[in-house]
């Protein structure tokens, strides 16, 4: 059955802004965690643009662990371990999380054992995440949350 976890990310610094470098940051050290484990993942972004930064965050974010990733389209034919992408088709071949970076939940869902989903510290992100947590309900979806404040991500 698949499993959806949702980080709950604690207040931005600046009340009028949303950290969505924290969502993309601990997005990163997911998928880093994933390939470490040796787990495919696919990390679906909303857009273009937000694919593009999650790539190029993926070759800076720590500079003594190498994350092999590719955008959708693009690499070596049997895929990276980590692979973005934005479309509604999804990754180009089975994969074990999905990492949803997105408004909605992508109808391929279903097809991963494990998801990772984000509610950041502001009404309408949070009211995206209720949706999709709706969503994820509506397809028989197992659902837990992890507050980040309260407890710490351990990827050890």
């Amino acid at each position: 059955m698949t499993q959806t976890l949702f980080y709950l990310l604690p207040p931005p610094l600046a009340q009028q802004s949303v950290d969505l470098n924290a969502v993309y940051q601990l997005a990163c050290e997911l998928a880093q965690h994933a390939f470490v484990k040796q787990q495919h993942v696919y990390i679906h972004c909303e857009n273009k643009q937000q694919a593009y930064a999650i790539d190029e965050l993926l070759w800076q974010f720590k500079p003594s662990a190498f994350v092999p990733h590719n955008l959708k389209g693009e690499g070596p034919i049997t895929g990276a371990p980590v692979e973005i992408g934005f479309d509604p088709l999804g990754p180009n071949k089975n994969r074990h999380q999905l990492i949803n970076l997105a408004d909605q939940v992508p109808s391929f869902a279903v097809n991963f054992g494990q998801i990772f989903d984000f509610v950041a510290n502001n009404d309408t992100h949070k009211a995206h995440a209720r949706d999709r947590y709706r969503q994820y309900r509506t397809l028989g979806i197992a659902l837990a949350t992890q507050d980040i404040a309260t407890q710490p991500l351990n990827l050890v």
